[in-house]
């Protein structure tokens, strides 16, 4: 049996975790709520053991924040915060798998802190959030299997992967790659045991509410997967590896190439060579499918766990230190740049051709004001009759949370599951005001005698989707809203 060659440098790793946590919690009430929590909010106010387009996990998560912290970006931050704060921990427990010392093991979670990767999600609430703390969890279930060849580890994977599940389906990919990597690489051994169907009845049985609402819901979050892929695949495989190198950090590819190589030439961690294997045959079903790059991005942190110690070994001479230093400092002050809210709103369209989630979160209260005065030129009379139709999760997220305090009634939307929990009466036979990020005449095609009435302004010239957008009123549906409502149902 492989030993981990030192103790855990347990207190420099936690400190570097909390500085992480302080960043993150000092910038989480900048800017505004991005699209994706909007969205989550009205989903939290519908719980339920699935969605169209994702398990349950995180809105119940967030419902659970904003319940305790105050639905505020800042409040609903705060599990997102510690689950990027415990990412760099465990990080650092996965290098000490790779017999790393304790000054390497704080190598790796300076490493994992800077990175723009752990920046970004750590300091949004989302799917994607949770989805890494679910990955490198698994990844040192995983790892110690592999190094101790004890079977019973098959039972904690199986309990990790089962509520990583209920998160999101992702987590089946990077299974499979270092299953494929085992069977080609070994030790198979791993395999022959009834431990390995345990766990899976484990998993199955954590992820079983979920699995059964899709099931009887016919399956929706396939449907959403495949418009992604069609949507932006050639996009997503045209982008995979500059994104590779852009989204974790430029500065830190020697380290996970440094990594790939210990993990694939060491004798001492022949066990591991599968680890490194896994890598890039993630990268070819990633590819294949059209997924997005970010797909592939937790298995670098591991393969920078593994770089850490060659890394340290490398610095020889004063000028190697400082290259490193330098580095570390430039991939910190970039991430920041380019995944936080370090710049005034004014500014974001600097960093929005690399990170354009920074400017979704910018302009929804300007989006409100803009439809609630669009929405004061149908009739007092008709009001009451009347329908606001937004065009995304997004919209209807913003006008849920800011309209009531502008007199703008409940929207409707048949984006996502909004579908299902929006749809109008027919009895609301008046206008309809649609809030569109682009005019189509498909779309409007659906009601009678539209025109455009506004035009969405976020303030700051912000490039992002919802600037321009066209606030266009109708004098109602064509067919009643029963009828029209299929029509408008869109999955992405």
């Amino acid at each position: 049996m492989n030993r981990p060659g030192v103790g855990f440098a347990a207190r420099p790793v936690a400190g570097i975790a909390v500085t992480l946590a302080a960043v993150l919690t000092a910038l989480s009430g900048r800017y505004g709520f991005h699209r994706d929590e909007l969205y989550f909010l009205v989903a939290g106010d519908h719980l339920a053991w699935g969605y169209v387009d994702q398990p349950p996990l995180t809105p119940l998560l967030i419902h659970m924040s904003s319940s305790i912290f105050g639905e505020t970006p800042m409040g609903i931050r705060v599990f997102s915060t510690l689950a990027s704060a415990l990412t760099v921990v465990v990080v650092a427990l996965i290098s000490r798998e790779f017999n790393a010392t304790r000054r390497a093991q704080i190598l790796a979670a300076l490493c994992t802190a800077v990175s723009g990767f752990v920046m970004g999600v750590g300091h949004l609430a989302s799917t994607a959030t949770y989805d890494l703390l679910a990955w490198m969890t698994i990844a040192l279930l995983a790892i110690k299997l592999l190094r101790t060849n004890n079977p019973r580890w098959w039972v904690a994977l199986g309990l990790a992967t089962g509520i990583a599940l209920e998160n999101k389906y992702l987590v089946v990919l990077p299974l499979a790659a270092l299953l494929i990597a085992v069977l080609i690489t070994g030790p198979r051994s791993v395999l022959r045991t009834w431990w390995l169907p345990a766990g899976l009845a484990v998993a199955a049985l954590i992820a079983a509410p979920n699995l059964i609402w899709q099931a009887t819901h016919d399956w929706p979050q396939l449907t959403v997967a495949s418009g992604i892929s069609e949507d932006d695949g050639t996009e997503n495989r045209i982008m995979f590896v500059p994104l590779q190198i852009l989204q974790l950090s430029p500065f830190l590819v020697p380290i996970w190439i440094a990594g790939f190589l210990n993990l694939w030439r060491s004798p001492t961690l022949r066990w591991a060579r599968p680890v490194a294997l896994a890598y890039p045959i993630l990268c070819v079903v990633v590819l294949a499918l059209g997924g997005k790059p970010y797909y592939a991005l937790p298995l670098l942190l591991v393969l920078v766990a593994a770089g850490a110690q060659p890394t340290l070994n490398w610095l020889t001479t004063t000028a190697r230190r400082t290259t490193l230093a330098v580095g570390l400092a430039l991939t910190a002050l970039t991430s920041m740049l380019f995944t936080l809210p370090v710049l005034p709103a004014s500014a974001v369209n600097f960093v929005i051709p690399v990170n354009a989630e920074q400017g979704e979160q910018i302009g929804w209260q300007e989006l409100t004001i803009a439809t609630a005065k669009a929405w004061q030129q149908i009739p007092e009379a008709q009001r009451a009759r009347a329908v606001l139709f937004a065009g995304n999760y997004g919209e209807a997220g913003a006008l849920a949370k800011y309209g009531p305090a502008h007199g703008l009634p409940q929207p409707a939307s048949g984006h996502m599951s909004l579908a299902d929990w929006t749809q109008p009466s027919d009895m609301q036979d008046g206008p309809v005001l649609l809030v569109e990020q682009e005019r189509s005449q498909s779309y409007e095609a659906n009601f009678t005698e539209c025109r455009q009435v506004g035009t969405v302004g976020n303030g700051v010239n912000a490039d992002n989707e919802e600037q321009g957008a066209a606030l266009v009123l109708c004098t109602g549906t064509k067919l009643p809203w029963s009828q029209t409502w299929p029509a408008l149902r869109r999955y992405y």
